[in-house]
Order: structure tokens, then sequence, then C-alpha cells
């Protein structure tokens, strides 16, 4: 295992899971099969896509054992759902900040379960949605699979604005060497920097970024495409906020699809460490944004 250059990074916040718990001063849990869109008013079930599982804090769900994090998905009837698993993150349910980043380089040591339905992620998420709804302020996805591909990891910025036809998504698939799989213990990283997201896979540069767009404009209070350079947030929104952290296990959805008779459950996201660092010397000024397309320049989404 390489670790970032002591020169060039500075170890600023970590979580090696001693002990035989969580540390709440550290993570907390989402719960249930949904959200409420104060927005909208209404209820969103399966957090947006379909989920199938049920989120809880319960030992079945996640443990803390020989420096280990286990989170675990299980087939198991609760609450009008057929499986339960659990979701971690670096703020309270309400919305308290417990650790937010901007800038720097955020790093997950983990095995990863797969199987036809799971979908395990590794992720960042704006503390504040200071320009709108998702995805107008942004997601940033170090590591997520589709459930029966485990020789593949997908790299992913989320942004645009907050209505569904104007969300822009890039993903980069990052292929394992040497036959290796997920479950396999791999490091995943990103360096973020102003107007640059660069991916790692065991130190390995998998992709950079260097063009999004962010806007706020909406249209009875829902997020519209945008038209024209004036209705962009000014760059590099919205990768210029702090994010927290997301470690969990998702069952179904829209994206991996339903689990089939050979998903094999419990399926256990196992993570040995998160560790944060900051650049030594800090950061130059923002790289300009790259040439790219705009969406009234017709951009494809690549997913």
């Amino acid at each position: 295992m390489t670790s970032p250059r002591q020169d060039v990074w500075t170890l600023v916040w970590s979580d090696e899971f001693e002990g035989n718990q969580i540390d709440r001063a550290k993570w907390d849990f989402d719960l249930g099969n949904g959200f409420f869109d104060y927005r909208s008013h209404t209820w969103v079930p399966g957090w947006g896509n379909e989920e199938l599982q049920y989120y809880t804090d319960s030992p079945t769900n996640v443990t803390v054992k020989d420096s280990l994090l286990t989170i675990r998905a299980v087939r198991e009837a609760a609450h009008g759902c057929g499986y339960t698993s659990a979701r971690l993150m670096t703020r309270r349910r309400d919305g308290t900040p417990l650790f937010t980043k901007q800038y720097g380089r955020i790093e997950f040591r983990a095995k990863v379960p797969w199987g036809k339905g799971l979908w395990p992620a590794l992720w960042m998420l704006p503390q504040d949605d200071v320009y709108g709804g998702w995805a107008a302020s942004g997601e940033i996805d170090l590591m997520e699979i589709v459930g029966d591909k485990p020789h593949e990891v997908l790299n992913s910025i989320h942004f645009g604005s907050s209505g569904s036809e104007g969300r822009s998504l890039i993903t980069h698939v990052h292929p394992l060497p040497n036959g290796g799989t997920v479950a396999d213990w791999h490091t995943y990283a990103v360096e973020w920097a102003p107007g640059e997201i660069r991916f790692y896979v065991d130190e390995v540069h998998t992709r950079t970024y260097d063009h999004w767009w962010s806007c706020s404009v909406t249209q009875d209070g829902t997020g519209v495409v945008a038209r024209r350079a004036k209705d962009l947030n000014p760059w590099p929104a919205p990768f210029d906020q702090p994010f927290y952290l997301v470690m969990n296990v998702a069952v179904g959805g829209n994206f991996p699809g339903v689990p089939s008779p050979e998903t094999r459950f419990p399926a256990e996201l196992v993570v040995d460490y998160v560790r944060v660092y900051d650049k030594v010397g800090g950061y130059a000024e923002t790289r300009p944004i790259s040439k790219g397309r705009f969406p009234w320049q017709s951009e494809k989404k690549t997913r």
C-alpha cells in the first residue's frame, strides 16, 4: 500500500476504526427508505432511485471490530422493505456538520461487495445546497460499481441544475488490472483542487475532470437547463464548497437493477480506514475551465 507523499499532503482527519463501535463524533446514520423534499413538499421513496433497502443503525447492519468497519446489507423485511443496510455520513441527520472538506485528498481503503442489484458507494455530498437541489450543488463519487461488474470501478461527478432535464454526469470506468475485483483490498482516492478533480485507484491516476457547470435558475420552483452563459454560477461552482463523506451499500434501484437469486447476502462493505489530507502550501489560483460543451451546445450525458 502506497501512502501519499508527505511533502505534498498532510493528514488532517481520519478514522482508523479502533475500538468496538462507531465514533459518533465523526459519523451519523441516514435512516429509512427515503426523504421529504421540502421544495416539492412530497415524500421521496427509495432515496429518489427506487432503492429497496431500509437504512438502520443496528449492529445487524454496521459493526466495528479488529480495526475494520463493516456495513452489511441483509435480506430481511423491515418497514415495508425487503432488505436492510446502513449509510454513514460525516454530518448529523439534522444537517449539523461533523466533518466537511473543501479541497484536499480524500481516500478510503475498502473491500467492496458485488452481485446483481448491489450498489455500494464511497462518495461526497455538499454540506449546504448553496446552488440549489441535487445536482446543482454537486456530488463526487470516489467509488461505485454496477453490482454485477466486479472488475470495474466507476469514478463520477454530478453537476448541472436541479431539474431532471438539466442534471449532468460524467463517469469514468476503470478496469481493475490482472483480473482483480472490488472484493479485494483497494484504495480509492480523489485529489480535489480549485477547478480540477483527479481520481485514483491504488495510486493509479484514473481520470482528471476540469470541466463542469452549475445553474441555479428555476422555473415554477424547478431547476431548468442553462441556456446561456449568464445562467451559470461562477466557475468553479458547484465544486467550490465544503462537502461531507458518505459510505453505504444500497440494494436495487434504477442503476444496478434488482438482485437476482445468485446475489449473495449478507453483502459486506469492509473499510480499513478513511483519511483526509490538506495540500502542503495550499493551492495556486483556480485552474481555468477547460474548453468543453455546455448545455446549449448539446452536452451528452455519459451514463
